[in-house]
């Protein structure tokens, strides 16, 4: 009688399928952890600081550093805060700062609701997991410089520092006409449409249809 003898289980064998993923997610973490620019960060510390004041601190260095002071959201809010009038700050901010994880949570998404109402896009957003798990801090920065940007833009008394910090936004032009131009733009048109009106199908062919040539 042969018997046969069982070399290893559907467990293992579904394990070693799956392939290193902890590995893959290690590499492509590697990656985005490069487009951090640490000569952006003190920029963007610099800004935080002169335009919350200096109550807030002062970061360490770093990645790390970086994360951890802005992670509860208290200080992202003073932020987008100083930038409106008072009596019309869209956050509210706590007098003593979250320590539960999904209030601070909580803190950083109204950072983002008001950032967005602010005028920053959709695609220069940050999100949540972004700050809090760290996943992505260049997206951080990139919120942050957006937001600072359209504060120098926008000039309306409330950007605090330099403004050679920040990029100006593209500001769109529009042509300004007066009711004769109006007008005669109409009148041109109306030209145009009779232009047409002595205009037929004749010799043309349908669509998909042969044409038929004489000879």
């Amino acid at each position: 009688m042969v018997q046969l003898r069982r070399v290893g289980s559907p467990l293992s064998c579904n394990m070693a399928n799956k392939g290193p993923s902890y590995g893959m997610s290690r590499e492509v973490q590697s990656k985005i952890e490069k487009k951090y620019d640490e000569e952006l960060e003190e920029r963007l510390v610099e800004w935080i600081i002169v335009q919350c004041g200096p109550d807030v601190g002062r970061p360490d260095r770093g990645r790390l550093g970086f994360q951890v002071w802005l992670k509860n959201g208290v200080i992202l809010s003073k932020l987008v805060n100083s930038l409106y009038p008072d009596g019309s700050k869209p956050v509210k901010v706590p007098e003593n700062p979250p320590s539960m994880v999904f209030k601070q949570m909580e803190q950083v998404a109204q950072f983002l609701k008001a950032a967005e109402d602010y005028g920053v896009t959709k695609t220069d957003m940050f999100q949540t997991v972004d700050l809090f798990e760290g996943k992505d801090l260049a997206a951080v920065q990139r919120t942050l410089m957006a937001l600072g940007s359209l504060a120098v833009t926008k000039n309306d008394g409330h950007y605090r520092g330099d403004p050679n910090w920040f990029m100006k936004k593209a500001q769109e032009h529009k042509r300004e006409f007066t009711e004769s131009q109006l007008q005669e733009g109409k009148h041109v048109i109306g030209l145009q449409m009779g232009s047409n009106r002595g205009a037929s199908q004749a010799g043309m062919t349908g669509y998909g249809r042969p044409r038929q040539i004489i000879s």
